[in-house]
């Protein structure tokens, strides 16, 4: 489970609710929570609840351009190690933003240094592009889809395929044996991330949990799920353990 799907709360309370839901662990989402940026803190939750740290989300969104450094690079580099000291075999990264040149310029190579020097896969992200009217926009270089470039490592994001309109069964076979990361959630084809409870919307969930499990994947599948309007904590728990109950029983 991402803690991002318990945002706002702390990421103290998604290790807990993993671990009362009975998740196999969680992805730290780099955020402006104070835990998630602190390994000592982290490895502290992992002592209190028994649920490991299988991945880490680097700090590359619109609201975290500060944690750790105002520099793309050094975040990436920071997040790296720290899924290293934490365990982790994954970090997630979105590609660069537009602005970012020097990053962008020389983002593939950044990741393939990273993943030869520590083992640890980093995992870029499909992204989804900003609707104008009938106009639309790319905030990402070059383009909303990782496999433009190429990389080794990939991470598949249903809500993202849906607010982008895009075929998830076909970016995966783009991916092909780097899709090594999944964020499995659902949306309904509006233009924004709605990161439903899989199969609340129109994405091809269990379709692409049969396709991994018949692939034999061997890479995780996080559930990142949003429960901002879950108006009680039972809702909240709710929609976390049905995302679980989905998640075991198509991969199985």
């Amino acid at each position: 489970m991402s803690t991002a799907s318990l945002w706002p709360q702390s990421a103290a309370s998604a290790f807990t609710a993993a671990a009362e839901l009975g998740y196999d662990g969680v992805e730290v989402m780099v955020w402006a929570d104070p835990l998630s940026q602190d390994v000592d803190a982290l490895r502290g939750q992992v002592r209190r609840t028994g649920v490991p740290v299988l991945a880490v989300h680097a700090p590359c969104l619109l609201i975290t351009q500060r944690i750790w450094s105002a520099d793309p690079e050094q975040r990436l580099r920071r997040s790296v190690a720290a899924a290293g000291e934490l365990g982790a075999r994954t970090v997630v990264v979105h590609p660069p933003f537009r602005w970012q040149r020097r990053y962008a310029d020389g983002f593939a190579d950044l990741v393939a240094e990273l993943e030869d020097a520590s083992g640890i896969a980093v995992a870029v992200e499909n992204m989804f592009p900003v609707r104008r009217g009938r106009a639309v926009l790319s905030a990402f270089r070059p383009s909303i889809d990782p496999t433009d470039v190429g990389h080794r490592n990939y991470t598949l994001d249903l809500s993202h395929t849906a607010a982008a309109g895009a075929d998830a069964l076909a970016m995966a076979r783009r991916m092909g044996s780097g899709l090594a990361h999944v964020h499995l959630a659902d949306g309904t084809g509006l233009p924004r991330d709605e990161h439903l409870v899989p199969g609340r919307g129109t994405q091809p969930c269990a379709p692409l949990c049969a396709r991994l499990v018949e692939g034999g994947f061997t890479g995780q599948v996080v559930l990142e799920i949003n429960t901002r309007r879950a108006r009680t904590a039972a809702d909240r728990r709710a929609d976390l353990a049905a995302s679980l109950e989905f998640a075991r029983a198509h991969l199985t």
